[in-house]
């Protein structure tokens, strides 16, 4: 959009104080942007093209779910208040098909909006406003993780050996984990964690350590959103949360990996 016929205001003008950032990401990658607020999601998608990717806006969650069963893109950027299909239930039913990235936007700043968007499947969240610089680095600190869908074949002594606690198998190279031999259902974000947990047994983890190294050292918000992501984490691995044997709480520090007895 030329800046020398338009000038925006606002929660217009957060998303536009960046520049052009340069094709820093492959220009395959595909995000599709979702938000009933038309100049908010084309500024947005505009500073994600900028950034090398391929970009699709709408504004209707029904429409977004059907495009992304069409489209599989990479990553969704998905507002929580949309018309018809809210952004959960578009989330939710997209996690039925697809194990792609999604960002959920919100206006709403109350926790409760943050943990149901998280417990449907959500990698990521951002409070509006926010700028088109935080949104890049968000998208692209995803992307840097390994896809559950991934075909890479790594071959000889790369390889890493699966490994076991109890009746948990986590397999790294695989990038799946499974119980009693059932396949776990996992967001790219939960496997990245007990990836983490699982290849440092001993180590106790912290927040902020989890935080490094699953969404990045650049990532920028509240260090509870580990809090959510573990208990749905146990949730799935049927962990009781009073008495884990998978997923440990260290107190005053953060967390580690249990030996599944």
């Amino acid at each position: 959009m030329d800046d020398h016929t338009w000038r925006p205001t606002g929660l217009q003008a957060t998303l536009v104080e960046m520049g052009q950032t340069g094709n820093m990401t492959d220009a395959e990658t595909k995000v599709l942007v979702v938000d009933d607020e038309p100049v908010l999601a084309g500024l947005a998608g505009n500073y994600l093209e900028r950034a090398g990717m391929q970009v699709r806006t709408l504004g209707d969650g029904l429409e977004a779910v059907r495009v992304a069963r069409d489209w599989n893109p990479d990553v969704i950027v998905l507002d929580l208040g949309l018309p018809g299909l809210d952004g959960i239930e578009a989330c939710r039913q997209v996690r039925t098909f697809s194990d792609c990235y999604i960002v959920m936007l919100t206006a709403r700043t109350d926790e409760v909006d943050t943990l149901v968007g998280l417990s449907v499947g959500a990698d990521d969240y951002m409070t509006k406003p926010f700028s088109g610089r935080e949104l890049v680095a968000r998208v692209q600190v995803l992307l840097r993780r390994p896809r559950t869908s991934s075909s890479t074949v790594v071959q000889g002594p790369a390889v890493e050996p699966r490994r076991v606690f109890g009746d948990l198998v986590v397999d790294p190279a695989g990038h799946e984990a499974m119980v009693d031999g059932a396949l776990l259902e996992l967001t790219p974000t939960e496997f990245a964690i007990l990836d983490a947990l699982s290849g440092q047994p001993r180590v106790a983890w912290s927040r902020e350590q989890l935080i490094r190294v699953v969404w990045g050292a650049g990532w920028v918000g509240d260090e509870h959103l580990v809090d959510v992501h573990i208990a749905h984490l146990r949730k799935k691995l049927g962990d009781d949360p009073s008495s884990p044997r998978y997923v440990r709480t260290v107190r005053g520090v953060g967390y580690r990996m249990g030996s599944g007895r």
